[in-house]
């Protein structure tokens, strides 16, 4: 696999190779300081006014965690950062994936310049394989850990082929029809994490990406302070930030401080370590494969994800795996119990997940006994809540002892906490700020964060997804009326956007109230009943104990059946019948029940 950047590309350069330079402005009032930020002007109901304007467009990220993508369009040139999958909430019943909604964009495929990857998690580059030949496969650039992990999921689909992926450096700079790029190295929980300054006609753009300042991190180097305080020194128009931990007070923990409590629990723990966490987290992969090394246990890795994401840090020298370390599953059930730690997916309780199917007992090599000590090593995801305490309760129930990130520090996040967010503020120097990443109280504590670093409350836009920005000459920005519509579009299986809000209501009243199936069987010239109606039920009552209410229902059937009049109707006809059955019968279980199940009536015609 060849991560090399291309001999040919005209792309890529650096701060050094003499690109044209947009004509030199005044700064920006604000730039100068957020403590003493310039007032709006105009004021935001106000168009700007003469000439092109920026639009900056979210179609996912906001009010949400995941499903992060935003557009930025001047003129005929439009940039994309991001296109992330989130993870379908409860409610959403047998839904693998929900993927942003990108029809604005469809008819705009041929202005796309590029697509900016800031690192390589799924909530910023999962939606890559369905959406990108809806965009008719826009050039990538990312740097080489996120390339590697987005070739990847190419693969799998059979696209890899077809993409075009141009591997970048963090010092490079890049230049996509009227913008110049800029990337900063910020730390997150996976190497190769950046932010992306976006130099426009219109003033500077920085979006950080998911980020955090640690100035001790695992496998990877401290973000460049340097680079983002000259880029803020240049008078940036607007900030998008990070929020997802905007309500966190303090500074982030170090991935060197969780270092520490792994070294303790892999030192002090009896029998075998099931250790947890997110494929993509190759820094806690790395901190347990160490921890593993210095207290004398080899390495079993389980799960899918997570075998792949480690060949693939491993083939680019992103991870350091200690040659006779690693062990295969078989291999693993024959060392002692103290020698052994399996590394696995299943942190978040998913239902198909490596530890989730050792708690129920369903795993082909592995299952719990007391001695076993669980490391449950990253925060669940909001939804996952429930799916997570149950997997816990089923590996506590088995003997072993879980450790949790409210037990001990087996966790840090990757995202600024309330003090890491000023420092950015601080550094950046914007003139508006706009908290992305997170749910609606998230977006709301950054905005209140900004406010108490100086910048005018008038000058923070909290979003919704697919609301839109201007920006325009001369420093002014604002909120426009404009909302593009950004429905969600969710994956089943094979299936993209064919599940909508109907079928899932569907599956929500099956789940909750159960189904109810009418079976007729009529002669086609004279539309009669040929046998006594069918009733299945499922999930709404148990039949042979309610043969009653069964048999009324049947009765109700054959009075429908036998209303309608004439004997050569048009077939049209029969889905009016259907519909009648489907209310008339629903009122009659609901007056009887008080429960309303899903009511399918099927005719049969012969």
């Amino acid at each position: 696999m060849d991560y090399q950047k291309p001999k040919h590309t005209t792309h890529l350069g650096s701060p050094t190779l003499g690109f044209p330079e947009f004509p030199k402005k005044e700064p920006i009032a604000a730039g100068a300081s957020p403590a003493q930020p310039a007032p709006v002007s105009p004021p935001r109901p106000h168009p700007p006014s003469g000439g092109p304007v920026l639009r900056v467009i979210p179609l996912g990220g906001l009010e949400e965690v995941g499903k992060n993508m935003t557009v930025f369009e001047f003129a005929n040139d439009i940039i994309i950062v991001d296109m992330g999958f989130s993870f379908p909430d409860e409610n959403m019943l047998g839904i693998d994936y929900v993927i942003p909604d990108v029809a604005y964009l469809e008819d705009k495929k041929d202005r796309i310049r590029g697509m900016i990857f800031t690192h390589g998690h799924l909530d910023h580059i999962g939606a890559i394989p369905y959406l990108l030949p809806k965009l008719n496969f826009p050039t990538i650039y990312t740097l080489p850990l996120t390339r590697g992990m987005i070739e990847k999921r190419l693969e799998e689909f059979g696209l890899k082929e077809k993409a075009h992926i141009v591997t970048v450096q963090a010092s490079d700079v890049l230049r996509l029809g009227v913008f110049k790029i800029e990337m900063f190295r910020v730390n997150h929980n996976i190497p190769d994490g950046i932010g992306i300054a976006i130099h426009s006609p219109v003033g500077i753009m920085v979006h950080t990406g998911d980020f955090k300042f640690d100035h001790t991190p695992i496998g990877d180097i401290p973000a460049d302070f340097g680079k983002i305080a000259r880029i803020g020194a240049e008078g940036v128009l607007a900030l998008f930030s990070d929020s997802t931990n905007a309500e966190i007070p303090g500074r982030s923990i170090s991935e060197s401080e969780v270092q520490k409590e792994l070294d303790d629990i892999i030192k002090n723990a009896k029998g075998r370590v099931f250790a947890a966490t997110f494929s993509t987290l190759v820094v806690r992969v790395q901190q347990f494969i160490w921890a593993a090394q210095k207290y004398g246990r080899q390495v079993a890795f389980l799960g899918r994800s997570m075998k792949e994401n480690i060949e693939i840090a491993r083939e680019l020298k992103y991870l350091d795996v200690p040659k006779g370390i690693v062990v295969e599953e078989k291999e693993a059930t024959r060392l002692p119990d103290d020698k052994i730690l399996v590394l696995l997916t299943g942190s978040q309780g998913e239902e198909r997940s490596a530890l989730n199917r050792i708690s129920r007992g369903e795993h082909k090599f592995f299952s719990i006994k007391k001695g076993d000590t669980v490391v449950l090593s990253s925060s669940p995801i909001p939804g996952n809540e429930r799916s997570v305490t149950g997997m816990m309760d089923n590996l506590i129930r088995d003997g072993a002892k879980v450790i949790y990130k409210l037990i001990l520090g087996v966790h840090t996040s990757g995202h600024a906490n309330q003090e890491d967010l000023k420092l950015m503020m601080n550094l950046v120097k914007p003139k508006f700020l706009i908290p992305i990443h997170g749910e609606r109280h998230m977006l709301a504590a950054h905005a209140e964060l900004g406010i108490a670093v100086g910048i005018p409350e008038e000058n923070i836009f909290t979003l919704d997804n697919g609301q839109v920005l201007e920006f325009a000459e001369g420093g002014v920005g604002r909120l426009t009326e404009e909302k593009i519509a950004v429905g969600l579009i969710m994956v089943d299986g094979l299936g993209v956007g064919d599940v909508g809000n109907v079928v899932i209501r569907d599956r929500q009243k099956m789940a909750e109230e159960g189904m109810f199936v009418v079976i007729t069987t009529v002669d086609s010239k004279n539309g009669k009943l040929v046998s006594s109606p069918d009733i299945i039920s499922r999930g709404f009552i148990y039949m042979r104990e309610s043969t009653e209410l069964v048999n009324e229902a049947r009765q109700l059937v054959r009075k429908i059946l036998s209303e309608k009049k004439g004997q050569q109707e048009h077939p049209a006809s029969w889905d009016y019948i259907k519909q009648k059955i489907r209310d008339d019968v629903g009122e009659f279980l609901f007056e009887k029940t008080q429960r309303r199940p899903l009511v399918l009536p099927v005719v049969i015609e012969v």
